[in-house]
């Protein structure tokens, strides 16, 4: 009995040292009821799961003192749950609203601060902001294991998965480079213990985030996440909010009950809506991507011969969903002897009147006609130096030297150009109205912007002093309230968000965006596309990217929720009757990859880039009990038969297996599938698909 008093003692010394600046989360072995969670943890007189310095003192010290009230906000869902919590410091006129969601269907909560200066002066300074600053304790001690994925880089390991094992004392730090939210890392990861129990972790901010963790014992692990030069004081009436975080909780001896938990959210809950249905993001074609040679891009379409592509697709029964018109349609692009092209002359926004004479009308009426969309690109946030915008709205131009006169800067691939300021509202709305009348105009569907420079070191020079962080938290409003303009103008729109090939992906883009084309790395080159759609689609369900060739490896290398063909149907070499086929393949596959995914290769984190591996992973609807396994055997693997053990399944039952290559069947139970199943590929640099399905 006293050996129990004491050990009970000492662990109520040991809370508080964890508790004194944060908040503890006790995971017990029972599913985590959200709504309480949020009951418990931001209750009244409870230091609530976010911290923050104010005039140099930690809000540990002092926001269980100041004014507290809660409110419940109305949710179109019963099964979410919305509350804002506001605590108020009388002295200073500083208000702190925190809104909390909680998703009962997913076990899942997020939240997101806002800062507002009531008063009539400048408040005190604001630091150290950190949007979640908890620990969870479990009763089962051991190490941490963190997943994550690699960002995107332009690499054959984008989106990589990786795995580090955290101890007692060590501490593992995320942010992304140069700005661009998912540029090198993602913010999206799992946290699991040893207790057969973990956490999906997501942030929301499409700038400089930051996630910290901190291996505080063999039961306990910290998290801090937030906004990573916020360091300001605000005028009057001036408000701010920050970054965003979500945490799902699961349970379960596969780390994939959580990452397919977390896919299944992102669906149900942070994915644009068209008629109250989570949007289907489409399948695209462009109009030979690059043609008449030796232009780039589409610095040499014209009218005519971008009708006559939408012809020859239909007469060739390859009509896509959408005709996607990329960079280089704009003024001054094609102007080769005087060395523009569509990098130099973003800025231009206007229609080459030489190329269109009548803008993109007759395309627009010609694509409707065969039943399918129109896409455009814009880089509108990039404004070449010398362009219209630039010329025309200097005042809305951020530049690199900063607001102080300085020697200009030799003109180079990163300092040609402007950063168009979306953080002055003035600015912010002008765009909107341009850009949505530009739409409307010239009968465009659906909107593709692209980002192809890195804005942070444009919002650290021209912030003011004492108010680190503040251009880019405005600029950062101003994006999401243009994406919004957009959406609510147009109800039908889709937003493709590209940032140089999916540097720009985070949960608050997800919401309003997908990722149509996920990485700038070797246009079609299928080893990388292969390891992309491994790792990515362990996170985030709808994303996509292109197909070059229509050979079976090639193209499965490619699947997704979204594909972009970019075959080129002029070219004798090019087989028609292989698209066909490989375009009823993919609308046989593509809904299997809204449900479950399970990676199948060896060793989860091996090199799965090299050429001597088999690449192999499942998709699994528990919605009807079937699915496929895609596999890939390399050019260099001399190994015919690889083993898999398939996971998800119900081991009493017995699935029905089809070979789509070789029309085999077979029939095997769940379990003889989860012990193993030998994938059998007599040639290198072949794939396989095979069909399961529960009888």
């Amino acid at each position: 009995m006293k050996t129990k008093i004491i050990y009970s003692l000492f662990y109520l010394l040991l809370v508080p040292v964890l508790s004194a600046a944060q908040t503890v989360v006790r995971m017990a072995e029972k599913p985590v009821d959200v709504v309480r969670w949020i009951s418990t943890h931001f209750a009244h007189g409870t230091v609530p799961p976010f911290s923050f310095e104010y005039g140099g003192r930690h809000s540990s010290g002092f926001i269980t003192r100041w004014k507290y009230r809660v409110d419940n906000l109305s949710s179109d869902n019963s099964r979410v749950i919305k509350r804002l919590y506001t605590y108020f410091d009388n002295a200073t006129g500083l208000q702190v609203t925190c809104e909390v969601t909680a998703f009962t269907d997913y076990r899942a909560v997020e939240w997101m601060l806002r800062f507002c200066n009531t008063g009539q002066q400048n408040t005190p300074e604001i630091a150290n902001v950190k949007v979640s600053d908890v620990t969870f304790n479990y009763r089962k001690a051991g190490d941490f294991t963190l997943h994550y994925p690699e960002g995107s880089h332009a690499s054959k390991t984008d989106f990589s998965p990786h795995a580090k094992t955290l101890h007692t004392g060590d501490t593992f730090n995320m942010r992304p480079e140069g700005g661009r939210s998912s540029q090198m890392m993602m913010p999206f990861f799992n946290i699991e213990s040893v207790n057969h129990q973990g956490v999906m972790a997501a942030i929301g901010w499409t700038g400089t985030w930051y996630a910290r963790l901190r291996c505080v014992d063999a039961r306990n692990i910290s998290l801090f996440t937030g906004i990573e030069r916020l360091k300001t004081y605000l005028y009057p009436q001036e408000k701010i909010r920050t970054s965003s975080v979500c945490l799902l909780f699961w349970q379960g001896k596969d780390r994939m009950i959580g990452h397919n938990m977390f896919r299944r959210f992102v669906l149900n809950h942070h994915t644009w809506k068209v008629n109250g249905r989570p949007t289907v993001y489409p399948v695209s074609t462009s109009f030979n991507y690059g043609d008449p040679a030796p232009c780039n891009e589409y610095t040499c379409l014209t009218d005519d011969y971008a009708i006559a592509m939408v012809k020859r697709y239909k007469q060739f029964k390859l009509i896509p969903e959408v005709f996607w018109l990329d960079a280089g349609w704009y003024k001054n692009a094609a102007d080769v002897e005087n060395h523009k092209s569509w990098g130099n002359t973003v800025g231009n926004w206007t229609v080459d009147s030489v190329r269109f004479p009548n803008g993109f009308r007759p395309i627009a009426d010609e694509i409707h006609r065969v039943g399918a969309k129109f896409m455009v690109w814009f880089e509108p946030e990039r404004v070449a130096k010398g362009s219209d915008w630039a010329l025309q709205h200097p005042q809305w131009m951020l530049d690199i030297r900063g607001k102080q006169k300085q020697k200009e800067r030799p003109i180079d691939d990163e300092h040609d150009s402007y950063l168009f300021n979306l953080g002055n509202p003035e600015a912010c709305q002008w765009v909107s109205k341009y850009i949505g009348d530009f739409i409307e105009q010239n009968g465009i569907d659906y909107y593709r912007q692209d980002f192809n420079i890195e804005p942070e070191g444009f919002w650290q020079a021209n912030d003011e002093p004492g108010r680190q962080g503040m251009c880019e938290i405005h600029y950062i409003e101003g994006l999401y309230g243009f994406w919004e303009y957009l959406l609510k103008r147009f109800p039908g729109l889709l937003i493709d968000n590209c940032a140089s090939g999916g540097r720009r992906i985070d949960l608050e883009t997800i919401s309003r965006s997908a990722p149509m084309w996920r990485t700038d790395y070797n246009y079609g080159e299928p080893i990388g596309y292969q390891c992309h759609t491994y790792g990515l689609h362990q996170y985030l369900p709808l994303h996509g990217t292109g197909t070059v060739k229509e050979d079976k490896f090639t193209f499965r290398s490619s699947l997704g929720t979204s594909v972009v063909y970019n075959w080129k149907i002029t070219q004798s070499d090019f087989n028609i009757y292989d698209m066909r086929e490989r375009q009823a393949e993919f609308k046989e596959v593509r809904p299997y990859f809204y449900e479950d995914f399970y990676p199948l290769s060896e060793g989860e984190y091996i090199n799965l880039t090299k050429d001597d591996v088999w690449l192999a992973y499942q998709l699994y609807r528990p919605s009807d009990d079937s699915g496929y396994v895609v596999a890939f055997r390399r050019k260099d693997n001399s190994n015919h038969n690889y083993t898999v053990k398939l996971r998800g399944l119900n081991a009493m039952k017995t699935y029905t297996l089809i070979n789509k290559d070789t029309g085999r069947v077979e029939k095997k139970t769940g379990k003889e599938l989860m012990d193993g199943l030998t994938l059998t590929l007599d040639v290198p640099q072949s794939s396989l698909l095979i069909k399961i399905q529960a009888e």
